[in-house]
């Protein structure tokens, strides 16, 4: 029996430059036909990609004919300042929310909340879902959040996410599936029905995953860390086994009944497009993309 091609979603960052303003929209051109469920653009620590974050948003409204979602942490900002910028996603035609505690600036060290804005992210949630019938995601830790006391604490956590409105948890990318597998299953087992989205992070640099995963908490598997083994300079033979990697991965998850993911792409297109061809995905002709103008808008 064949099995469904499953649903995705693809995570990108706002661009800092013009160049890397054409490579998101680039990526995104290159993705859209295979009909993402939703595309999401994140939020950088404290609010520091406010304006970028809402323009990229903004710009797939208008161009296109994907859901986009836009993330919004609570970081550094007051209660008003947050609903302001969410108020802002709603004129602008976002209706879908990655809310998020978000990590402090660096060099802040642990999060603090900002005396007048909201404490985590469960308290977001409630804050926006009283604002507008904003569409919500939210996070969560396979393996456990790094500030969470105990297992059972981060998974409390989870539930108050969705107690207050969450409709969707989207983890942190992760390269060992069985701590999925026992979280998707002690989460349900806490009463979570929501869907369980895995975030998965095709490796691009080995090095670089390692630099995002410690902070995070993701563990290595021996058999993922020596496939990597002696290809730091040798770009396309890492390419190729990161595909494979990954290919499996997703199979492997879709056989114990995963039927979504959400990718995070980098802005890099490629490697996640042949990951979702050989999940069964095919271009749909109906969606519309973002035009190219002079490599960027």
């Amino acid at each position: 029996m064949t099995v469904p091609a499953p649903q995705v979603s693809f995570e990108f960052f706002p661009p800092k430059s013009a160049e890397m303003e054409a490579k998101l929209w680039r990526s995104l051109t290159r993705l859209a036909p295979l009909d993402p469920q939703f595309v999401s653009v994140t939020y950088g620590a404290g609010g520091t990609t406010r304006e970028r974050t809402h323009a990229t948003v903004k710009r797939i409204v208008d161009e296109t004919s994907i859901p986009p979602a836009a993330h919004l942490t609570c970081v550094g900002a007051s209660k008003e300042e947050v609903n302001q910028v969410a108020l802002a996603y709603w004129d602008a035609g976002i209706r879908h929310i990655v809310a998020l505690r978000g990590d402090p600036p660096p060099g802040e060290g642990s999060f603090t909340p900002h005396p007048d804005g909201y404490r985590n992210a469960a308290e977001l949630v409630e804050g926006l879902a009283k604002l507008k019938d904003f569409e919500i995601s939210v996070g969560c830790h396979p393996e456990v959040h790094p500030d969470a006391v105990s297992a059972e604490a981060d998974l409390d956590n989870l539930k108050s996410k969705i107690d207050a409105g969450a409709s969707r948890a989207i983890t942190q990318f992760f390269y060992d599936n069985n701590a999925f597998l026992r979280f998707r299953d002690r989460a349900a087992a806490a009463g979570v029905s929501v869907p369980i989205v895995p975030g998965i992070m095709p490796v691009t640099n080995y090095r670089q995953v390692l630099k995002f995963g410690d902070p995070c908490g993701v563990s290595v598997p021996d058999d993922f860390a020596r496939a990597f083994e002696d290809l730091d300079e040798q770009p396309d033979i890492r390419k190729l086994v990161s595909a494979d990697i990954a290919i499996e991965q997703c199979k492997s998850l879709m056989a114990e009944g995963v039927s979504a993911f959400h990718f995070y792409t980098l802005n890099r297109a490629s490697l996640t497009y042949a990951i979702c061809h050989m999940l069964g995905l095919r271009p749909n002709p109906d969606v519309i993309a973002p035009q190219m103008q002079d490599g960027t808008h």
